[in-house]
């Protein structure tokens, strides 16, 4: 159901219902209507009991706050990582890299996402922050809704995997405070990004009627 919503074969605005979704799925209510009660706790879903339960909506708002969390949580794991990163850690985020690269050349949606997840998460595990990873973790199910939709367009794709060379060649010269500001302003391009899909309706609503 997450990965659903994520791809929007779920859309934003529409209603669901757990029986039917249980139909669907060969599952019974129960496991559905606790897949349900979590995925609104992650902000994928919204309920008012007893009128609807529907996929939660895409708004300008919410996807810059969100970003706004995410860009702040990747500088500390940047700026954390950097002085403890091996060679075996930078090694990592170029094989990342490359996947992403040939992933983006392929028009693989899923796979360049799985790819920028894999080099991503090279310095938030060397940071060592258990809450740091926790949080990213929650956060992740709705940034990558929008960033489905980012690379389903490929909008930005090249520039990311020039970013990605960049910052990995920052972090092998140990200047954490050089990576997090790198880090910060590809965040904020990307914020650029997704306010062209927003302006270009990209991010349109499902009926909800």
């Amino acid at each position: 159901m997450r990965d659903s919503i994520v791809r929007g074969e779920l859309l934003p605005g529409e209603k669901v219902k757990d029986g039917e979704l249980a139909e669907r799925l060969g599952l019974s209510r129960t496991p559905v209507r606790e897949a349900l009660a979590r995925l609104a706790d992650i902000g994928l879903v919204e309920a008012k009991p007893g009128v609807y339960t529907r996929i939660t909506t895409l708004n300008r708002r919410d996807v810059e706050k969100t970003l706004a969390v995410l860009r702040s949580l990747d500088r500390l794991a940047i700026e954390t990582a950097v002085p403890v990163m091996t060679e075996q850690d930078l090694e990592s985020m170029r094989e990342a890299n490359r996947a992403f690269e040939r992933a983006v050349g392929a028009d693989d949606t899923t796979a360049a996402l799985a790819a920028d997840d894999r080099f991503h998460a090279v310095p938030i595990a060397a940071a060592d922050n258990p809450v740091l990873s926790r949080i990213v973790e929650q956060l992740h199910p709705q940034i990558h809704r929008i960033l489905y939709r980012k690379f389903s367009t490929l909008l930005g794709g090249r520039n990311t995997i020039e970013h990605h060379d960049q910052l990995i060649d920052v972090c092998a010269g140990g200047d954490a405070h050089a990576a997090a500001e790198l880090s910060g302003r590809h965040w904020s391009e990307l914020g650029g990004h997704i306010n062209e899909l927003f302006d270009t309706n990209q991010f349109a609503e499902a009926a909800t009627g």
